[in-house]
């Protein structure tokens, strides 16, 4: 089953969703090329300090946007 993300909205969606995936595998240890999502969310958002409290701090942050749920 695909899923067409047709609207700005969904698209942006996708892609908070997307860099808060790639900051959780920078925390686990994995690199990327260029720029890392850790500088991206932290230039985008104003968000400061280590890298595990930026991700709890974006992780709120997309709940937030996307109306996610921890119960799903």
């Amino acid at each position: 089953m695909s899923t067409m993300l047709t609207t700005p909205e969904e698209i942006s969606g996708a892609r908070l969703i997307t860099l808060r995936g790639a900051l959780k595998l920078e925390l686990l240890g994995m690199k990327r090329r260029g720029r890392s999502a850790y500088s991206i969310i932290k230039e985008e958002f104003g968000l400061k300090g280590n890298k595990q409290k930026v991700y709890d701090q974006f992780d709120l942050i997309v709940k937030d946007i996307t109306g996610e749920n921890d119960n799903v």
